[in-house]
């Protein structure tokens, strides 16, 4: 017994409406509708259908593998379009956006490295702190922070976005090492434009929360003109893992304050459903997940 092409059947039954407006939909006759039918019956030991003359209904038991077929032979579909797409080459241009530090210190080498993998393809990356409309601006795909707002899109989870506040050993020597959120106070703090208006990241010290002081000895708009000045030892300075991971590892920065770091925020990859299909867009969600994925998703 082919119980796929009996599930196929009988699901076709139930959206046509009737075993004859079955059997033209999938080209064989009424009766071949019937024994797969009767198959599936005899097989589960279960009546799906409470036949009449006039119609045929589903039984209680019957609504329910209804449901449960449409979800194996959707799952069955995506797995043989998988093996398609495996078969494909991946080709042609793909538009990702991602935002500016993140894109510029992990997103971009990693479209190097793809590209280098895969020579048929290329890649409009367009780093942008704004949300770009996926389908109105035509991207393909977009690496997103913090919690992605139901928009039918797909979303696939990668490392977490961390802060770091730091500062250069020769400043620690000068003024001391902060070790709470009040410390601040005491401090010469380099501070981010942008993000600063919007209040997007709040220090942690105890059950209490504090922002990152206003009274910044230097401002800027983007991450790495901060980070340069804090290399100089002009002040701590609170950034992005990702920016500062090269100087904190060979010692020009030296972090401080951990307990009190924001809390990380998610980051997504998402794309639209209808368009994972493309061998383009599945191998470069393939290696950006592999690669950057979290729980194993």
């Amino acid at each position: 017994m082919d119980k796929l092409r009996n599930m196929e059947v009988m699901v076709a039954v139930v959206e046509a409406g009737s075993f004859a407006a079955a059997a033209r939909q999938l080209q064989i006759s009424a009766v071949m509708v019937g024994k797969h039918i009767q198959q599936l019956e005899t097989h589960l030991g279960a009546r799906l259908f409470q036949r009449s003359t006039r119609q045929n209904s589903l039984t209680e038991v019957g609504a329910a593998f209804y449901d449960d077929s449409k979800r194996v032979l959707e799952q069955v579909r995506w797995a043989e379009s998988a093996v398609e797409r495996s078969r494909a080459v991946p080709q042609g241009l793909l538009r990702v956006s991602a935002p500016f530090t993140l894109g510029n210190h992990v997103i971009a080498p990693l479209v190097a490295d793809f590209l280098q993998r895969h020579e048929q393809v290329r890649v409009d990356l367009q780093l942008t702190d704004s949300v770009v409309d996926l389908g109105g601006e035509g991207f393909d795909l977009a690496v997103r922070i913090g919690q992605v707002v139901n928009e039918g899109l797909v979303a696939r989870p990668l490392r977490p976005y961390r802060m770091v506040i730091a500062a250069a050993p020769a400043y620690l020597q000068r003024h001391g090492t902060p070790e709470c959120a009040a410390d601040l106070a005491r401090h010469q703090c380099l501070s981010h434009s942008v993000w600063q208006r919007r209040v997007e990241w709040t220090l942690r010290d105890g059950d209490e929360e504090f922002f990152w002081p206003e009274n910044a000895r230097l401002t800027c708009n983007q991450g790495d003109g901060l980070r340069q000045a804090a290399l100089r030892g002009l002040g701590l300075i609170m950034q992005p893992e990702v920016l500062l991971a090269d100087d904190l590892a060979s010692g020009a920065l030296v972090p401080v304050m951990q307990p009190c770091l924001p809390a990380p925020r998610p980051v997504q990859l998402v794309y639209a459903p209808d368009r994972r299909q493309l061998p383009k867009l599945a191998r470069f969600v393939e290696y950006v997940v592999g690669t950057l994925g979290v729980d194993g998703h």
